[in-house]
């Protein structure tokens, strides 16, 4: 799907949003009123008190982060039409150089809490069939979930590498008939309870708090967030479908979750007193709401919206950290395109590093309610971090106030679920918290020690490329040299002052000179915008010297040959340079000649030999270098599998070391005797 398609509002467009967009938050009926009735205990002390005051929680929940927070103001703050926590810090980073740390957080635990969400959809779905006459002889096997729940989710991880640009156009009408079925279950059973209409009311949701029927006084929070983990993902997809289609989408939604937390609700005011389910524990209102006749149906329904909620995690993980290796906050992986659709991506490490947490979680825990217990506890952690961008965004655009409010009013509430979530560490949570310390140490090891790299490099010997200019061109002419390629690309970075490496000029002047018949430097430059992609061209008053400046967005593609042909024809086109016509081919008339790239891999010295160097500095610069050569090459990364690649080695320190205790005792001149 275009990315543009959909930006205005559209039928077509509408019903995508309802298949990419709402997965996650669309499925939380299948679980959360299942968390929150197990925090009381058996059925009976679920009380007609209890459960409308934790019905209004949900209620103000989905309100105010929800709607008010995600839908009326993040979706504003997009980037070029783009979402998410990472796009938005691409928005405000220069603001304020410290805006790095929420961004690295937030995106570390959005990747983590995410791990989850497929293990704890699908294994709630799945359980559905528990009770049921078509499982009767499964229910012996105490084992026969998790293994449903390991078949369905490895089916869907190993199709990710196949595209799945097929199954992506059904999930919209699934998900429309999801909404409308369970507002319509939830419908039928309010009018069996309407009192269960006073949750509206905020009243009874600031009483339970306190009530001395809820056992779990503040941290009962912990449970009522699940119902709106799906928010920062709602926020991230904004770039797939537009704001227009979520805000058009977001009111059914809202209203059919709603109705089923209120329907849930109803049930349990009528049946908690009854001799058959007062002391039930571990029974989920959602399938109970349910009648006899359609539950197989619907479970099955269930089973495929969890799966879409599961392959839109999967997706958005993928982004995400196409959108972190674009900002350099990630080492670099492979991407590939595996369909038609523009945006649809592939990244293999993900998809199988993925898989495997996931389906040990799985195993880990087994049951669904053990991973309730474990679920969004991280993702309060996004949220917050989200809520502290967003303020500054809102300060960016001049409205300082508003800006002050928005963080004192949802930082409170965010903090108040981060405390009351802290209780799900013990439960599992450390699972998803020790995640996201991994793949926040990462973050930080690859950008800061790429940053301090710089800064000890920051003296390396820098040469005019001015200065070289006459030689290059005499080079380029010297027929006594073998031609070694016709164009000779380097990927070196050239300031305004046209001062680059030594080690690039030295890789083509000096030792075996590199004659070519045009010389390129090209320099990449990542934007704040999503999908810039142009460049700028400087000659340097020659004809075979091209200085390159790529400008590219941090979701671009990194290939470089895919741009350098265009700019190649294009410069031939305007005469810039000579024409490039080789005489021997398959293909004739060919109207580019070959490429050689060479690419220059730094590689680190024994850092103790550099005693200035701090503990932190040599920690962060040692595990960049070894997460540069555990991850593929540049050149793979660059798009340079398939072309002729020069790979020179260069050390990480240019100054030498030296070593105090070295002396000279003596030099001898002995003449032979005469």
């Amino acid at each position: 799907m275009d990315k543009h398609s959909f930006q205005s509002r559209s039928w077509l467009g509408m019903l995508i949003t309802l298949g990419v967009v709402y997965g996650d938050i669309g499925t939380s009926p299948l679980y959360v009123m299942n968390a929150i009735i197990n925090d009381a205990g058996p059925l009976k002390k679920a009380t007609p008190t209890y459960v409308i005051g934790c019905v209004s929680l949900i209620f103000w929940t989905l309100m105010l982060i929800t709607t008010i927070k995600y839908v009326l103001i993040a979706l504003r703050a997009d980037n070029h039409h783009e979402g998410g926590i990472f796009a938005l810090y691409a928005l405000v980073r220069n603001q304020a150089r410290w805006l790095i740390l929420p961004a690295l957080i937030g995106g570390a635990a959005l990747l983590a809490d995410g791990t989850l969400t497929p293990a704890v959809t699908v294994t709630s779905a799945v359980e559905g069939l528990r009770g049921l006459p078509v499982t009767a002889s499964l229910n012996q096997h105490t084992l026969w979930v998790p293994i449903a729940v390991t078949l369905i989710l490895l089916a869907l991880f190993m199709i990710q590498g196949f595209g799945t640009s097929m199954i992506g156009r059904s999930f919209g009408p699934i998900m429309l008939i999801w909404f409308l079925i369970i507002g319509s279950i939830g419908l039928v059973h309010i009018q069996t309870a309407p009192q269960i209409l006073k949750a509206l009311s905020p009243i009874y949701a600031l009483q339970l708090l306190v009530s001395p029927t809820n056992k779990m006084g503040i941290f009962i929070l912990g449970s009522v967030f699940l119902a709106t983990t799906g928010a920062e993902a709602l926020y991230s997809d904004l770039g797939h479908v537009g704001k227009a289609n979520i805000d058009a989408t977001w009111p059914l939604v809202a209203t059919t979750l709603i109705l089923n937390y209120l329907g849930q609700g109803a049930w349990i005011i009528n049946h908690y007193q009854q001799t058959s389910y007062q002391n039930a524990t571990n029974l989920n209102p959602f399938y109970e709401v349910i009648p006899a006749n359609w539950r197989v149906a619907l479970i099955l329904l269930a089973t495929l919206a969890a799966i879409i909620a599961s392959q839109a995690l999967i997706t958005g993980s993928y982004t995400l950290v196409d959108e972190a290796i674009g900002l350099k906050f990630l080492p670099r992986m492979i991407i590939k395109h595996p369909s038609q659709v523009r945006n649809q991506i592939y990244i293999g490490a993900v998809n199988w590093l993925l898989c495997g947490i996931t389906l040990t979680i799985v195993w880990w825990f087994k049951t669904s309610a053990h991973m309730e217990a474990a679920y969004g506890l991280a993702i309060t952690i996004t949220m917050l971090m989200t809520t502290l961008l967003l303020s500054r965004f809102i300060k960016q655009r001049g409205h300082h106030g508003l800006a002050s409010l928005f963080l004192l009013s949802f930082g409170s509430l965010e903090t108040i679920f981060l405390v009351a979530s802290l209780t799900k560490f013990i439960h599992g949570g450390y699972l998803t918290l020790g995640l996201t310390l991994v793949i926040l140490a990462i973050m930080v090891v690859w950008h800061f020690g790429n940053q301090r790299r710089l800064h000890y490099n920051r003296d390396q010997e820098q040469l005019n490329l001015l200065d070289y200019r006459d030689q290059l061109s005499q080079l380029s002419q010297d027929t006594q040299v073998p031609l070694f390629a016709t164009n000779l690309v380097y990927l070196a970075k050239v300031d305004a002052t046209y001062h680059l490496k030594r080690s690039i000029l030295y890789s083509i002047l000096d030792k075996r000179p590199k004659r070519a018949q045009v010389y390129w430097f090209i320099t990449i430059n990542e934007t704040n915008r999503p999908y810039d992609c142009n460049y700028t061209v400087d000659m340097l008053n020659t004809r075979n010297i091209v200085l390159v400046k790529l400008n590219l967005g941090f979701k671009k593609s990194q290939h470089v040959t895919i741009y350098l042909r265009e700019i190649v024809t294009d410069l031939m086109k305007r005469q810039v340079i000579d024409p490039q016509q080789p005489r021997y081919g398959t293909t004739q008339p060919r109207q580019v000649g070959d490429f050689k790239f060479v690419v220059q891999n730094q590689q680190i010295m024994d850092l103790s030999h550099y005693p200035t160097m701090g503990h932190w500095d040599r920690l962060l610069i040692g595990g960049r270098i070894l997460l540069q050569n555990i991850t593929p090459a540049a050149a793979a990364w660059y798009g340079l599998a398939f072309s002729d690649v020069l790979e020179e080695t260069t050390p990480l320190f240019t100054n030498p070391a030296t070593d105090p205790t070295l002396t000279n005792q003596s030099i001898h001149h002995n003449c032979p005797p005469r």
